[in-house]
C-alpha cells in the first residue's frame, strides 16, 4: 500500500499541537508522537516523548499559544517517512520569538506519528 503524502495532512497533524485543548490532553498528544519521540527543544534541551506529554498537560492552566506559523514545506524521506520544515513566532512579552522547525513524522500501524521535532532560534525574515 502506498502511503500518501500530503502536505495538508501533515501540516494538519502538526497543528494539532498548536492548540490548547490537544496541548492540555496527554492521551491527544500521545497519539500524536511515537513511543521513542525525540524533541531538540528551542531552548538547547533535550526531550523526550514522556516529558513532553507531561509537559503540555502543565500548560493546561497557562493562556492558549499564541503561535503564527508559516512557510511550511514537505519533503519525502523514504516510503513512510516524511520531513516538514517551517517557521513560527509567538509573542513573549515585550519581543516576538522567531523559530525555524522541522518535525519528521513516520506512518506505522495506519497512522502517522511524529517522531523527531527539533526548534531553532532565527531572527525575523
Amino acid at each position: 500500500m502506498a502511503v500518501q503524502h500530503d502536505l495538508d495532512l501533515i501540516r494538519g497533524l502538526e497543528e494539532e499541537l498548536f492548540k490548547h485543548t490537544v496541548r492540555a490532553s496527554p492521551a491527544a498528544v500521545g497519539a500524536l508522537l511515537a513511543d521513542d519521540f525525540l524533541e531538540f527543544g528551542r531552548s538547547g534541551r533535550v526531550y523526550d516523548k514522556k516529558e513532553i506529554v507531561l509537559g503540555l498537560a502543565a500548560e493546561a492552566s497557562d493562556p492558549p499559544l499564541e503561535l503564527t506559523a508559516s512557510g511550511f514545506e514537505l519533503k519525502s524521506l523514504a516510503e513512510d517517512v516524511v520531513l516538514l520544515t517551517y517557521r513560527t513566532s509567538r509573542p513573549d512579552g515585550d519581543r516576538t520569538l522567531h523559530t525555524l522547525r522541522s518535525s519528521i513524522w513516520k506512518f506505522s500501524d495506519g497512522a502517522w506519528r511524529m517522531v523527531f521535532h527539533q526548534g531553532t532560534p532565527t531572527s525575523e525574515v
